[in-house]
């Protein structure tokens, strides 16, 4: 019953599943799904088609009504979908109960999201906190998982599980997650303990959300390899380096990104590659400001920042993708000087918003990243001075 593999396989077909509802707008439900797509991309799943439908609430049993479902069903058969993606969480009984009528593997975001980060786990660390993280999603869902499974067979025979089955299997995962807990608390000490011997550098950390090109940002400015790609969660492990400018030195941190609907677990379980934010000194939040909704994203970094408690920190804010910002804002044809009023306002607009804590760049066209090395560098020195007043060897 228990297993602890990758969900999604290679080229699968994928339907996607959302509602509008009374806290939840429909502009707000298609920027989900459309988030819920790219997920799905990265996990390598094909979307073929969106479902919405407009309640006052969720379905408590099938999340979507009666009518919805069978209309999802029929698609699936005729197209040879093999995956249904809701965009909410859903309850074990809740997934059970879709599965049954539409006939093929189901999840909800916070399955996917795990799965990606399952793939993307590199390091021992980060394979500890997904693997915990996995199995504190499974134990409130293992009675709908079993339910499901007596009424499909599912390898088990023609008599359901009962109730032994059912305590035996929450009674490992409990265990599982016992031990795991226990691995990760000595995998954080040893972290911790990696933290104190950096000793007296200013650290500074890149935060996010995720896919908005810090790790591009990371090897521009530390000069090093740094892994990324354009997709979500290209980065999990915490990658940290040794910067000098300018005869100052600093430790620069790379973060994995945040999300919306972030699983808590997840959260929980990254404790230690969160405690780099947590601990930083100063926070660079990088924003894709090409996209549509990066007002929004921007709220979710700063809620997960208060969540984490490392919101009450210096934070420089850096709009990256200007290239992208003008070439979807401006039209070819618009006066350049009309252009440049425009960009004027949003530049002020923000400066006004950051207290003047504020730059714009192009990491892939390396636009204006000497300014913002000289503003890192100058927040840096500030906070040498601040902590070692008496002491010039780095500034």
């Amino acid at each position: 019953m228990i297993e602890n593999k990758n969900i999604i396989e290679n080229e699968e077909r994928a339907v996607l599943v959302g509602v509008v509802h009374k806290n939840q707008t429909e502009p707000q439900t298609m920027e989900y799904l459309s988030e819920l797509a790219f997920l799905a991309e990265t996990a390598g799943a094909e979307t073929k088609k969106i479902f919405i439908q407009k309640l006052q609430n969720p379905d408590s049993k099938t999340f979507v009504g009666k009518g919805k479902l069978e209309e999802i069903r029929d698609y699936v058969q005729a197209k040879g979908i093999t995956i249904a993606i809701f965009d909410d969480e859903l309850t074990g009984s809740q997934i059970g109960n879709i599965s049954d009528v539409i006939g093929i593997k189901t999840l909800d975001r916070s399955d996917l999201i795990l799965d990606i980060f399952a793939r993307r786990a590199k390091t021992a660390q980060a394979k500890v906190q997904v693997e915990l993280a996995q199995y504190q999603y499974i134990l409130p869902r293992l009675r709908g998982m079993w339910k499901h499974l007596e009424r499909q067979g599912g390898g088990i025979g023609s008599r359901g599980p009962g109730e032994t089955e059912i305590e035996t299997d929450r009674r490992i995962v409990k265990d599982k997650i016992a031990l795991l807990r226990k691995r990760l608390a000595e995998i954080d000490k040893q972290a911790q303990t990696q933290r104190k011997e950096r000793g007296t550098y200013i650290r500074v950390a890149l935060v996010g959300y995720t896919n908005v090109g810090k790790s591009t940002l990371m090897t521009l400015l530390s000069k090093s390899d740094v892994f990324a790609e354009n997709k979500l969660f290209a980065t999990l492990d915490t990658t940290t380096r040794k910067v000098v400018y300018e005869q100052t030195p600093f430790l620069l941190s790379d973060t994995v990104g945040f999300i919306r609907k972030l699983p808590h677990h997840l959260v929980e379980s990254f404790k230690s590659t969160l405690d780099e934010v947590r601990e930083a000194d100063c926070l660079l939040h990088v924003v894709d400001i090409s996209h549509a909704t990066y007002e929004d994203q921007m709220g979710v970094v700063n809620k997960t920042l208060q969540d984490i408690k490392a919101f009450d920190k210096p934070v420089l804010t850096i709009f990256n993708k200007m290239d992208l910002y003008e070439e979807r804002t401006f039209d070819p044809w618009l006066d350049p000087e009309v252009k440049e009023d425009l960009l004027k306002q949003l530049k002020e607009r923000w400066a006004r918003e950051t207290n003047g804590a504020c730059v714009f760049i192009s990491a892939t066209e390396r636009r204006n990243i000497d300014e913002l090395r000289q503003t890192i560098l100058d927040k840096v020195k500030e906070l040498y001075e601040e902590r070692y007043p008496y002491l010039t060897q780095f500034y």
